[in-house]
């Protein structure tokens, strides 16, 4: 069967093993006679799948008991509403550190519905790193302090949290969650889209500390709740049902596989080896200040369009594809999220050499 390497940012590569699993249970799941996509969500199969997927996300982030795991929809972009609906509780402000396209638009749907206080921002270097920050501009009464952990068009990375005190820390962690080691009992809320180390397209996963629960505003949609989802469980309304069962799926082979200190460790390798070729290369540049690299997401560039293109469509010849930089930034990135072999990186190195010596 012929298999490309996928470098897209989202929706990205899935693990084999989880994509042959599921092509076993197609017609047939847990010999139930039909396909999860056909399952009522109330049936005894399916409610194994939510439970066992909670749980092992639990599991491999080590998630405390005093937090809800909710499986919602609408991805990360419905979180931008959600958040300060639910979290504009006293104050209505939140402090946010803008390091890019998805923290600009949380801080702009924020500004809806209360004050959102930008305290530091890399736009002036368009987004190329992490800004310096200054806790002593942090506001003390905020209702919470968002960030990006990880900057999926730009390419940038927190390495270090910033400390917020009482003030809850809330986390896009979209383009990061599960690459690498968080304590989440250092956030408040932490909000992901499935379709980069989760799963398929469709699911979002909230983590939330239950004391943040059931102070929405007054006019907030019982859909954009979370005391409404998490009062039932995930299942006030279907659920995507079939992406959550791929995140079972996935959670599962995480965990498998050494749990995330091993996939971490595995993520560093992968940024390792490309991050060298472009340091040493003489066509191609990484465009990110070196100490906020990300390990999911690597954008470069040549310095030419036409070479840019040439590049693309003779890399997607070979198999590597979805190299195409975001439309606002262009240039290249290589997104190298869990799912990516180091044999995948190693051969877009491999290509990326032969490139450079046949166009010098």
């Amino acid at each position: 069967m012929y298999r490309v390497y996928n470098f897209s940012a989202g929706p990205s590569m899935l693990p084999e093993s989880v994509l042959m699993k599921a092509q076993a249970d197609m017609l047939s799941y847990n010999g139930a006679g039909m396909s999860v996509m056909e399952m009522s969500h109330r049936s005894k199969n399916y409610d194994d799948i939510i439970k066992g997927a909670e749980q092992t996300l639990r599991d491999i982030m080590d998630i405390p008991d005093n937090y809800k795991v909710l499986f919602l929809q609408g991805g990360a972009s419905s979180q931008f509403a959600m958040v300060p609906l639910n979290l504009f509780r006293n104050s209505r402000r939140a402090d946010f550190i803008n390091t890019g396209t998805w923290s600009k638009k949380a801080i702009a749907e924020a500004s809806r519905y209360g004050q959102a206080n930008v305290v530091a921002s890399s736009e002036d270097t368009t987004f190329n790193r992490i800004p310096d920050f200054d806790p002593k501009s942090f506001d003390a009464e905020a209702d919470y302090f968002h960030i990006t952990t990880n900057n999926t068009i730009a390419g940038t990375r927190f390495t270090s949290l910033p400390e917020t005190g009482s003030v809850p820390l809330v986390a896009d962690m979209s383009s990061n969650i599960l690459s690498e080691v968080y304590d989440v009992n250092k956030f408040g809320l932490i909000y992901a889209g499935a379709q980069k180390n989760m799963g398929p397209a469709g699911v979002t996963v909230v983590i939330i500390r239950e004391d943040l629960i059931g102070s929405s505003l007054d006019f907030t949609p019982t859909m954009f709740k979370y005391s409404t989802h998490a009062d039932k469980g995930s299942m006030f309304n279907t659920p995507p049902t079939y992406g959550i069962y791929i995140c079972k799926m996935v959670f599962e082979w995480i965990k498998e596989n050494g749990g995330i200190p091993a996939i971490q460790k595995n993520n560093e390798e992968k940024a390792k080896i490309l991050y060298d070729y472009l340091d040493g290369s003489s066509m191609f540049k990484g465009t990110v200040a070196k100490k906020d690299r990300s390990l999911m997401n690597v954008p470069f560039v040549s310095g030419d369009q036409d070479l840019d293109a040439k590049f693309l469509k003779e890399a997607a010849a070979v198999g590597l594809i979805q190299l195409k930089g975001h439309r606002s930034v262009g240039g290249m990135r290589a997104s190298i999220y869990n799912a990516m072999p180091v044999e995948g990186v190693t051969a877009l190195v491999k290509f990326m050499k032969q490139f450079e010596v046949d166009n010098k």
